[in-house]
């Protein structure tokens, strides 16, 4: 019997609207949501309802936004149940929150902070990110390697055959998006990011949000959860926390966690969020397993 992974979106995937038929057709994802609300003492709903789109893009508004959508959507599921679980990013919380890793009032507190602390480190030390397809990434690491004697850049997202995230200085970055247009790259496009995320950029938000994981009540995890910096399935409650802060600057290694997740048996994926990136991503890696999308209330009444 073929096994079932939910996956979890992460940011870049927000829009605005998002969330708001749930909020009106389901009373459980209105309390949670309201909960969600009160937790962070600001309009998190109203943002994500109405928007406008350059709020809902601010980090700090952004990840809790996301965050939010996915567990109370996974939350909603009664049908069917995930054998395994990962997310991109700051997918990896939603994750988390599913495998009863951490609750999620915890969850959505520490997911706020990260984007503010994300958010601060882009302000202190800015930077920027890049899309590169179609180039291998050893390729990718010797060329940030070449580059980083203009700046601090290197691979931050792997995420599917032949597409990779760069992340680091202005400067890092531009040098690095040059030379990959020089090797053949078929497509380099600079990202609209507040920040050099997964970079040592990010190294300050790390520390912050090392307090926050330390007074935080984490479990293991009932169910094996793939995570982004080692790409490998983990339950236990402090390398979960440890996994976590390491995620910060480290890269997210994507590619390699549909592979082993497929490799441990996984044949149907649900990307359970707004959007529908992680269905693309999930389709480049391997094209035989089958890959489902919950974002409407609409998508979720099979399930139900």
């Amino acid at each position: 019997m073929g096994k079932r992974a939910f996956i979890f979106p992460g940011q870049g995937s927000q829009y605005v609207g998002m969330a708001k038929d749930l909020f009106d057709s389901s009373v459980e994802a209105k309390e949670m949501i309201k909960t969600a609300d009160d937790a962070l003492g600001v309009g998190l709903s109203n943002a994500m309802f109405y928007g406008p789109e350059d709020t809902l893009k601010q980090t700090d508004i952004t990840q809790p936004a996301i965050f939010l959508h996915s567990v109370v959507l996974a939350g909603l599921i009664r049908t069917i149940s995930p054998d395994m679980v990962a997310g991109h990013s700051l997918g990896e919380y939603s994750a988390l929150v599913v495998a009863g890793g951490i609750q999620f009032f915890e969850a959505v507190k520490l997911v706020r902070l990260r984007g503010e602390a994300m958010l601060q480190a882009g302000k202190e030390k800015p930077g920027t990110m890049a899309a590169v397809i179609g180039l291998e990434p050893k390729i990718m690491d010797e060329i940030c390697s070449k580059a980083s004697v203009e700046g601090v850049v290197q691979c931050a997202n792997f995420n599917s055959p032949g597409q990779i995230v760069i992340s680091g200085t202005v400067q890092g970055v531009k040098s690095a998006m040059e030379m990959s247009k020089a090797k053949g790259a078929k497509l380099v496009k600079e990202l609209v990011v507040s920040g050099a995320f997964h970079s040592p950029l990010m190294v300050s938000a790390k520390e912050s949000l090392k307090q926050k994981l330390d007074a935080t009540p984490f479990y293991d995890a009932k169910i094996p959860v793939y995570a982004n910096v080692t790409a490998s399935p983990v339950t236990d409650k402090f390398e979960i926390k440890d996994l976590l802060y390491k995620q910060v600057d480290k890269p997210i290694r994507w590619e390699e966690t549909i592979i082993n997740m497929i490799n441990d048996g996984a044949e149907e994926f649900y990307e359970i969020g707004p959007g529908k990136v992680l269905q693309g991503l999930v389709k480049r890696i391997n094209s035989n397993v089958k890959i489902f999308g919950i974002d409407k209330y609409a998508d979720l009444e099979r399930y139900l």
